[in-house]
């Protein structure tokens, strides 16, 4: 896995052993990112459950002034922490080392521009997000959320919570839901 665009291109990114994270596939991130492109400039990202950070490191890298990377887990948080360095973004990034749902409630309190979460599938975790997000002051109107999950996960909530479906991207295993609103 490596930063594919911008100022830290080519940098290769560590990643945690084992199976407790998916390491977003160098192609679907740059799927996601040409979609994503004109959102990037100087705004404010988030990404939860970010695993090795990849996700944000590649939004600074390609024009965003500040990225949240929230992780809980140990082995990640020392991959986030070194990607981060071997990406000289100490400036432009703050490690979140809490539980996202905590996180979001108690911990990060700036409007984001950009969120991206990528929780472990099948576990109901957007939903949960979703709905501490739509009344935090962390979203607006023009707040873009993406959502990676599998192919099965269920969004027939979105517009009982207020938001909806600006675009979707399937992949063979997963897909992108992009949502707005509240």
């Amino acid at each position: 896995m490596r930063i594919i665009a911008g100022k830290a291109r080519g940098t290769i990114l560590k990643t945690p052993d084992g199976l407790n994270t998916r390491p977003t596939t160098d192609r679907i991130k740059e799927t996601l990112f040409n979609m994503i492109q004109l959102y990037l400039a100087d705004c404010v990202f988030l990404d939860l459950f970010s695993g090795s950070g990849g996700i944000g490191l590649e939004a600074v890298s390609r024009g965003a002034k500040k990225a949240y990377l929230v992780e809980q887990d140990k082995a990640a948080l020392r991959c986030i922490s070194d990607n981060v360095n071997k990406c000289h973004m100490n400036d432009n990034v703050t490690i979140v080392a809490k539980d996202v749902l905590f996180s979001l409630e108690h911990v990060i309190n700036e409007k984001c521009d950009v969120i991206f979460m990528d929780p472990p599938y099948n576990q109901g975790f957007e939903k949960k997000v979703l709905e501490i997000m739509k009344d935090s002051s962390i979203i607006d109107d023009d707040t873009l959320i993406i959502i990676e999950a599998s192919l099965e996960t269920d969004f027939s909530y979105l517009d009982d919570l207020g938001f909806k479906i600006y675009k979707t991207k399937l992949y063979k295993t997963n897909q992108h839901v992009m949502v707005k609103g509240r």
